[in-house]
């Protein structure tokens, strides 16, 4: 799908093409933190993650005159990181033994209505959702998830992407970015049920 590029991303991608430092401090103050929390969900610690991100801004600033505007700068931007952590990531895990690997956990499909929770448990009292430890709980379910999982849902769900830029973002077909969400939010959802229960 063509994507037409607003005034402030035309008048960046030729500041990056003119070489100019102000374009590039603004893109790297508007999105870095952001890079790095994406890179952090295919690899094992924060100084990777910074690793990824500094290649990949490299890769920006050379690749910059191939860029054709099918996406917006930001997709892009984003991409390059997915794809590089991706790689790193993949690296890093031949090196994890086997063992190491858990099974995938079955999807109840009867949470779930297109794709999003059919309805929250309603016994569960807001200041116990609110509650340091619960938040605590549902950060671990999603820092377990499988690498595909934990981007889709990052995105999504922690900062607010749209389906379509998660789509893009890290190439997805909309079935698979659907099927990751799902399972993502399942295994989430259990996690906070086995937690909410102990105390029930």
């Amino acid at each position: 799908m063509e994507h037409a590029l607003g005034l402030e991303e035309m008048r960046l991608v030729e500041g990056l093409r003119n070489r100019d430092e102000q374009a590039f401090e603004q893109l790297i103050r508007m999105y870095q933190s952001a890079l790095v929390r994406v890179a952090l969900m295919y690899v094992s610690t924060r100084a990777v993650a910074e690793d990824v991100v500094q290649e990949s801004w490299l890769a920006v600033l050379n690749g910059i005159d191939r860029f054709e505007g099918r996406s917006s700068l930001k997709t892009w931007i984003f991409r390059i990181v997915a794809n590089r952590a991706k790689t790193r990531g993949q690296r890093e895990a031949r090196s994890r033994p086997f063992s190491s690997l858990e099974p995938e956990a079955s999807v109840d499909p009867d949470h779930f209505v297109d794709g999003q929770w059919s309805a929250p448990p309603a016994s569960w009292p807001e200041e116990q959702l609110l509650a340091a430890e619960t938040l605590r709980v549902v950060g671990n379910a999603i820092e377990s998830l499988p690498p595909n999982q934990r981007a889709v849902i990052t995105l999504r769900d922690i900062q607010g992407w749209s389906a379509e830029e998660v789509r893009n973002a890290l190439e997805l077909s909309e079935t698979n970015e659907r099927v990751l969400l799902h399972r993502a939010r399942t295994k989430v959802r259990t996690a906070l049920e086995a937690y909410l229960m102990e105390d029930a």
